[in-house]
């Protein structure tokens, strides 16, 4: 990507200044980093900040470029393989797990990828077939976004495994506000609406298809939670014996702690100072008034037994939550104090299982398989995180990871019955 397709004055058509502006944005996460660090896999859920560059520029490739700009010349025919993620209509590809492995091809050519593609994407916004492809195009720019978040998971995670444990930015500034307590916001039930709205008339912005179709659901009185759990919170559960006790556990997650070794979240570390996390700032000490983050689904269904609640169900979630505001991607938590952050502090967990709401229809083609195929063993988060790029939230955005993860930024708010 070059400074002169991103400031270019000519580029006056809308939908190509954020594609280009987007592209940019993904290029300054990796900016920080060494070749070396964006070429390291330290776990299989993990990929190499390098291969999310090329995934990305593929993804543009792939779907729309070759098959709409005449005369269009991939840039490396054999990329098609190593960057395609799991678009089984598409092809075989490089298997997740060893995508550490491709040493080539280097960075530099990497870069001269997302510049080859953009160049292409400039070409075609001059053609008439532009226009068509909007919805495609608005896709892609979501999709990308997706990996920015994923890349800022994964390279903390990479960080975190060097024994200098290097920071991936310099300290921010922080005032210590001290631990609010929990409130609760009461919620009458009934018959709600949740969901996107499955006509395009009908409906405000972007949205991916499994937030839809909108649709009735009936909830039981119930309250939730006025802020986040803290970390504060956590470690009264930690002390209280919460990692030993398997009464509060589900099988499956009480497997997980005895199999994993888990006595705290992700990234905590106990020794002769006291407790600290490993964040993109490097190790620092808890605070108790920041949101608990790194916690898996097993996790937090456990503390909220813990502490005589639960996880609030999805929609439960979203009929309680407000819209979004702009928030600029902060990249770290913030005091709890300042808000009660149903947005841009941590991914949420919630109660439900990511399943596809009644008269879901999964895309045609190819792009079909973004998130259809993988509603069996995930669970639902809900809200963002201070990694989510601006614009990226919304009340209907419906997460899903595995229960047992806990790389991703995932916290949890708690919930209770009324009634």
């Amino acid at each position: 990507m070059t400074d002169s397709l991103q400031l270019d004055p000519k580029l006056g058509n809308e939908r190509l200044r954020r594609l280009i502006e987007t592209r940019g944005a993904t290029l300054a996460l990796v900016h920080p980093l060494t070749a070396e660090d964006q070429q390291v896999q330290s776990m299989p859920d993990v990929s190499p900040s390098k291969w999310h560059l090329a995934h990305t520029t593929w993804f543009f490739e792939t779907f729309v470029l070759a098959p709409n700009l005449p005369g269009y010349q991939a840039f490396d025919p054999k990329f098609g393989y190593l960057f395609n993620s799991y678009y089984e209509a598409v092809g075989d590809r490089q298997p997740r797990a060893e995508r550490g492995l491709l040493t080539r091809p280097s960075l530099e050519d990497v870069l001269a990828y997302c510049a080859h593609v953009e160049a292409g994407l400039v070409r075609l916004a001059g053609t008439p077939a532009w226009e068509a492809l909007a919805d495609l195009i608005e896709l892609g720019l979501h999709h990308e976004q997706q990996h920015q978040e994923l890349i800022l998971m994964d390279i903390k995670h990479v960080l975190s495994c060097n024994p200098i444990q290097p920071a991936y930015r310099p300290p921010h500034a922080r005032t210590s506000v001290g631990e609010r307590p929990l409130g609760w916001i009461e919620h009458s039930g009934g018959l709600c609406q949740i969901g996107r709205a499955k006509t395009p008339q009908d409906r405000e912005g972007f949205g991916f298809d499994n937030e839809g179709p909108r649709h009735k659901v009936w909830l039981e009185p119930f309250a939730i939670a006025d802020r986040l759990v803290s970390n504060g919170d956590w470690l009264s559960f930690v002390v209280d014996g919460g990692y030993a006790r398997p009464e509060l556990w589900l099988s499956d997650g009480w497997a997980a702690v005895k199999r994993e070794g888990w006595n705290a979240p992700l990234y905590w570390r106990h020794d002769e100072t006291g407790w600290s996390q490993f964040t993109l700032v490097g190790r620092r000490e808890i605070e108790p008034d920041e949101p608990v983050c790194h916690v898996s689904h097993y996790e937090a269904d456990a503390y909220a037994r813990w502490a005589g609640a639960r996880l609030p169900t999805e929609a439960e979630w979203e009929v309680a939550a407000p819209e979004p505001v702009l928030a600029p991607r902060r990249l770290a938590v913030r005091p709890l104090g300042e808000g009660a952050g149903f947005y841009d502090q941590v991914w949420q967990w919630t109660a439900s299982a990511y399943l596809p709401y009644p008269r879901f229809k999964q895309d045609e083609g190819a792009v079909g398989e973004y998130n259809g195929k993988f509603m069996s063993g995930q669970m639902v988060l809900r809200g963002s995180a201070c990694i989510t790029p601006v614009g990226h939230a919304r009340r209907t955005y419906r997460n899903f990871f595995p229960p047992g993860v806990r790389w991703m930024f995932g916290g949890l708010r708690l919930a209770a019955d009324r009634g």
